[in-house]
């Protein structure tokens, strides 16, 4: 599959099958928002990577909107240093870890979705993340339970045109 490809098919995939991802494919994920870039080269992230079903479901309530943390085979949590004067980079540079581990994982038919962790220190205690640190971002992964869904065009309205986003030269 072309990136292009995946950028043009990828879906929040939020309903899972029940079957464990791979290894070599939760390795390929991880590396993949690894490898991203990240502002001065600074690469801020940690991954933790849950797939123990009772953590996930206790993942799942620290968030609005989250179900799919529950039944999903693996969520990577990215986890960022406090706050300070880099953590507006640090988030953008978390979010393009999180496009690049979910492009990598729409490669080889994994579905993905994102999710926001509105309650960042009941998180932080469940998965031992250390003083210093603080997580708000979390992505769902796992072979869709619908494969349809996962590959279906968007729908009309699904995004912005072209010329409704772009601007050339000026505003």
């Amino acid at each position: 599959m072309q990136v292009w490809d995946a950028i043009q098919t990828k879906r929040a995939i939020r309903e899972f099958r029940a079957e464990p991802l791979e290894s070599d494919h939760i390795d390929r994920i991880l590396n993949a928002g690894r490898r991203s870039q990240s502002s001065k080269n600074s690469q801020p992230w940690h991954f933790v990577a849950v797939q123990d079903k009772a953590g996930l479901a206790k993942l799942a309530t620290t968030g609005a909107g989250m179900g799919h943390v529950a039944g999903c085979a693996l969520c990577v949590v990215i986890v960022v240093p406090t706050q300070n004067e880099r953590t507006l980079w640090h988030f953008f540079d978390s979010g393009q870890s999180a496009a690049y581990m979910q492009l990598a994982a729409t490669e080889i038919g994994i579905g993905s979705c994102l999710g926001t962790i509105y309650e960042p220190d009941a998180a932080a205690e469940l998965l031992g993340i250390p003083e210093g640190y603080q997580t708000r971002l979390v992505i769902s992964f796992g072979y869709p339970a619908d494969e349809d869904t996962a590959v279906q065009p968007l729908r009309a309205g699904g995004r912005r045109v072209f010329d409704d986003v772009v601007h050339w030269e000026t505003w």
